[in-house]
């Protein structure tokens, strides 16, 4: 079974920059289009970056401008460059399939964008 491990998260001021990780146990990121979502504190689980089979990237206007999604499929990982952080980014950040049934969600890695 496909499991992710997202990592990179942490406290950070508003304004600096963040790179998370997502580590997938198989080689899905040549099976799946990708995406990364978010879940702050009472509020629904969101889409905020995806990539495709062929690499085509897209983002929401939340994000736009600012983060960046990039794959490495010969490490199965999957990164998020995010910069010029604001204070609503703060979420769980979390990686799985997009145009696709999720596989089983993962811990996901906290983002604190805080003074």
């Amino acid at each position: 079974q496909v499991q992710f491990v997202e990592s990179g998260g942490g406290l950070v001021q508003p304004g600096g920059s963040l790179r998370l990780s997502c580590a997938a146990t198989a080689r899905i990121f040549s099976v799946y289009h990708m995406g990364w979502y978010r879940q702050a504190p009472g509020k629904q689980r969101e889409l905020v970056a995806s990539i495709t089979l062929y690499g085509i990237t897209d983002y929401s206007d939340s994000v736009k401008g600012r983060f960046t999604i990039s794959r490495d499929k010969s490490r199965n990982t999957m990164y998020l460059q995010m910069n010029s952080l604001k204070v609503e980014d703060t979420a769980i950040y979390f990686c799985n399939t997009r145009y696709s049934s999720p596989l089983p969600w993962g811990q996901g890695t906290q983002v604190t964008v805080s003074s």
